[in-house]
């Protein structure tokens, strides 16, 4: 089967199943190669975008052309594609301040995601800034990259870790988040959007009561910055930090945003080329942001992929993706909920589209296996959140997060490949 014959059965199937609802996530997916591919002999539902995001032609086409036509090493060399790819990356750095609204591209530090981002500010800022009894405030719906640098910051601090708990819905405890701030408090590290539960934080009013309170706030936005427009000015944080690959760009690259005079009173992290200003065997000293914290040769084929995907998702429009989105999730929700032994976990008022879930008897790996016979690919197990599962008492979820291509004949082909693994495991047990 072609590309072409495949994307016309789709279409053909979304007119049907959506009862005249928008098919536009199919319309979006002819724009991406994988989800033509069938997969098991089957349409390829894919329902793992927190995990990763699938690739549109521009992005692939942009970081293939880099190769072929532009390639060269940045920023150092007086050749036309070496000044002709330092010109593209700049770009890259400027479409991501456009992307966050930050008040300067110097503010925009490229890093091989959000993991290396939230380190980089715990290895520099946190360094430099905490010490013993100091407390940095964490949510209980962390992803384990916001808590594991905290934590080996703290060791060797002496710094003082504090958690915000949430409620069986999978809402923070504002309360409870007031009344740990303090006077102690340096930093609050948290999800703008939970990975795992998909709530979205109110994380204007975090940063203005921490601000209130002495501290800083950096927000970890890797599941957010895909599905909502995000404003760094707006809301105030003093740092933000995203992975390109779950913007439908590639791997291994993504940024930091921080205020300008944090990042510039920051101590490098990494030595090494370009981070530099002068060398000698006696002393160094270091480049302005934000070419202190980027040594070494970047991934500048990562970039220009960035460039290309943030380029795509604003061509669609953020408010219209995330309309979509919340039109899937509710669609989600309604299907998943009327299927009997079938437990959302996470039920905030505010969602992106994500629906994590357990079913009696069924541990989500099995889960998970079963609906990939059936080709439909969601994740299953703690999400890297294994407090949050701890917290609800489980070992894991099935999680099936949305993306913009997707559509209402993904969730329908979601729930029926669900009643076909309860009835495989009720068939079993008689």
């Amino acid at each position: 089967m072609n590309a072409n014959t495949q994307r016309s059965e789709n279409l053909a199937a979304a007119s049907v199943l959506s009862d005249g609802t928008s098919d536009q996530g199919l319309q979006w997916a002819a724009d991406f190669p994988i989800l033509q591919r069938p997969i098991r002999k089957r349409r390829l539902v894919y329902l793992d975008n927190g995990a990763t995001t699938q690739k549109p032609r521009s992005v692939i086409d942009a970081e293939s052309r880099y190769y072929l036509e532009d390639n060269a090493n940045i920023h150092r060399g007086v050749h036309w594609l070496s000044q002709h790819a330092t010109d593209l990356y700049e770009a890259g750095r400027e479409r991501v301040r456009a992307l966050l609204n930050a008040a300067r591209s110097d503010e925009i530090i490229f890093t091989r995601g959000t993991t290396e981002a939230i380190n980089l500010v715990a290895q520099t800022w946190g360094q430099a800034n905490l010490k013993a009894g100091d407390e940095i405030l964490l949510t209980a719906l962390e992803h384990h990259s916001n808590i594991v640098p905290w934590q080996m910051l703290a060791a060797r601090t002496g710094a003082v870790i504090k958690v915000v708990p949430i409620s069986d819905s999978g809402e923070l405890d504002m309360d409870a988040f007031h009344g740990l701030l303090g006077a102690r408090t340096r930093l609050v590290a948290a999800a703008h959007v939970s990975n795992a539960l998909g709530t979205v934080n109110p994380v204007a009013e975090i940063v203005r009561a921490a601000h209130a309170a002495g501290a800083l706030v950096l927000l970890d936005g890797a599941q957010a910055v895909a599905h909502q427009a995000v404003d760094v000015q707006a809301l105030g944080c003093d740092f933000y930090a995203f992975s390109g690959h779950k913007l439908y760009g590639p791997t291994g690259i993504g940024a930091l945003y921080g205020r300008h005079e944090l990042l510039q009173a920051m101590p490098p992290w990494q030595g090494g080329g370009d981070m530099i200003r002068t060398v000698s065997f006696e002393a160094s000293t270091y480049a302005d942001v934000p070419q202190r914290f980027e040594a070494g040769t970047p991934n500048i084929a990562g970039v220009v992929g960035l460039d290309a995907a943030i380029a795509y998702v604003q061509q669609l429009g953020l408010d219209a993706i995330e309309a979509h989105e919340q039109e899937l999730l509710a669609y989600g929700t309604q299907a998943l909920s009327g299927i009997e032994g079938l437990r959302l976990i996470g039920t905030a008022r505010h969602k992106a589209a994500i629906l994590s879930f357990v079913i009696d008897g069924i541990h989500p790996h099995d889960l998970g296996t079963i609906l990939d016979m059936e080709g439909v690919a969601i994740r299953a197990g703690h999400h890297c959140a294994m407090p949050l599962m701890t917290r609800y008492g489980i070992p894991g979820t099935a999680r099936a997060s949305l993306g913009l291509y997707n559509c209402l004949a993904d969730i329908d082909a979601l729930a029926a490949a669900v009643r076909k693994a309860i009835d495989l495991f009720n068939g079993g047990s008689k």
